[in-house]
């Protein structure tokens, strides 16, 4: 058998550890089993930039008490838009996702059809509003979606449609002090212009055809604040630096947005997208993923922000009242969170973690079956070509470090003809480890950079 070849006659059961622009995993065993005594996170008052060295993209980051959360997109995977928890800035945990199932968005991102790759759940915001949670997002060819919950880990609201149509980017919404609701979004498909709308003060309709507010070139990534008064409108914009976040400002929601300050200079790997937060002791940062990826993604740091007179400043503040990057910083008081990665399989769902490549079918999967054990059936690629279209593969975000492990128990005894097992490592190519069976012999096999078709 020639192992590049994912022939429709071969019948497939994967795990993987992860993307950059995808990546899944399929498995019947227990990931890092013998790993349940690592190393306690540092707790040096100091922070390395990137603070998360994976595809956590797209970011945006609220504050509610003392306690910090962050949603990251998703696209064709599922449950989507990942959310997160932390209680100092630094130190993440996952705590859950708000689409648990996204063929809410289009039956086309079902395992029988898995159409829509790196489409799906594109950059969103995250809100707390009148003892509420709402998160917003758009999919590039259906429109703008909200979905609302009492607790950030859920359960979310079925998903509801604000907006039908193709050709809208990264929404976010603001509640003024007098309770009027209004949301910004790019419409991509017509020169990134962006719009403001109103917003009927639940959240969950567009009560008009909205206000172009700005355009320039790649004008998107909105954010909306309301500080001291004024009304801060932040964006990214594509200039001769490459892609560069500014802010602008003005008294009014509508504008005219006059003023603007550029935020920082180009840095290695482009900040230039996420949310701006206060800290319980008045201290200000911008979490900020990298527009330009790794092999690992779009990975996140976090810039200290001062504000000279009445504007957000980056970094370290340069003689031209612009930021520069810094690569390190001191940590934000508060607890250490610790991000998850392996996992014993023996909890009554998946841990939050994981994530399927596309919606799976419940019928091929099983915790209950096997306690400890996730018991996972072949499935049937969909086209002959490639691992990009086999349904039921999990999937769990790699993190770019020096040195990782990954412990894979894989029990084989039911394995049947023409079936494939393994770990793979899946992005704009791809690396495949694992067990194959034919005419009752079972091979290793091992695929390095193959091209995906």
């Amino acid at each position: 058998m020639n192992p590049n070849n994912f022939s429709q006659r071969y019948f497939i059961i994967f795990l993987s550890v992860f993307w950059s622009v995808n990546l899944f995993a399929q498995v019947s065993g227990n990931l890092n089993k013998n790993y349940k005594k690592t190393k306690k996170h540092n707790l040096s008052k100091r922070y390395s930039n990137p603070i998360l060295p994976g595809d956590f993209q797209n970011t945006d980051v609220i504050r509610v008490g003392t306690k910090y959360y962050y949603i990251s997109a998703t696209k064709e995977l599922s449950p989507g838009m990942m959310i997160m928890s932390s209680q100092n800035l630094v130190n993440w945990k996952i705590i859950g996702h708000a689409v648990a199932d996204i063929t809410q968005i289009n039956p086309r991102y079902n395992y029988d059809i898995m159409e829509g790759q790196s489409r799906g759940i594109w950059a969103g915001a995250i809100r707390y509003y009148n003892k509420k949670f709402y998160v917003y997002f758009t999919d590039p060819d259906e429109g703008l979606f909200v979905t609302t919950a009492e607790h950030p880990a859920g359960p979310w609201a079925p998903l509801k449609i604000l907006k039908k149509g193709p050709g809208w980017d990264d929404p976010c919404p603001l509640w003024d002090d007098n309770g009027k609701a209004y949301l910004a979004m790019t419409n991509f498909a017509d020169n990134y212009k962006i719009y403001l709308f109103r917003l009927s003060q639940d959240g969950k309709v567009l009560t008009d055809s909205g206000k172009i507010i700005h355009q320039s070139e790649g004008s998107e990534a909105n954010k909306l604040y309301k500080i001291n008064g004024y009304y801060y409108h932040f964006y990214s914009e594509v200039t001769k630096e490459g892609r560069i976040p500014f802010m602008a400002r003005a008294k009014n929601i509508y504008g005219p947005y006059q003023e603007r300050r550029q935020l920082i200079h180009k840095a290695k790997a482009e900040p230039n997208q996420g949310g701006m937060i206060n800290t319980p002791d008045g201290k200000w940062y911008f979490v900020t993923h990298h527009g330009q990826s790794y092999w690992s993604g779009r990975e996140a740091s976090l810039l200290p922000v001062t504000w000279i007179d009445g504007w957000p400043v980056w970094g370290n503040a340069g003689r031209d009242g612009i930021g520069n990057m810094v690569w390190s910083g001191i940590t934000p008081d508060g607890k250490t969170d610790r991000l998850q990665t392996s996992d014993e399989f023996n909890q009554k769902v998946i841990a939050p973690q994981w994530e399927w490549y596309f919606q799976p079918d419940d019928k091929k999967w099983s915790l209950k079956e096997r306690p400890g054990f996730l018991r996972m059936y072949s499935s049937k690629p969909l086209f002959k070509t490639g691992p990009d279209k086999i349904p039921n593969v999990l999937t769990q975000r790699p993190l770019r470090k020096k040195h990782n492990t990954v412990v894979l128990k894989l029990d084989i005894h039911n394995m049947a003809n023409g079936q494939i097992a393994g770990l793979t490592l899946f992005g704009k190519t791809y690396a495949f480890i694992g067990i194959s069976q034919n005419h009752n012999k079972r091979v290793f096999i091992l695929t390095i950079l193959a091209k995906l078709m």
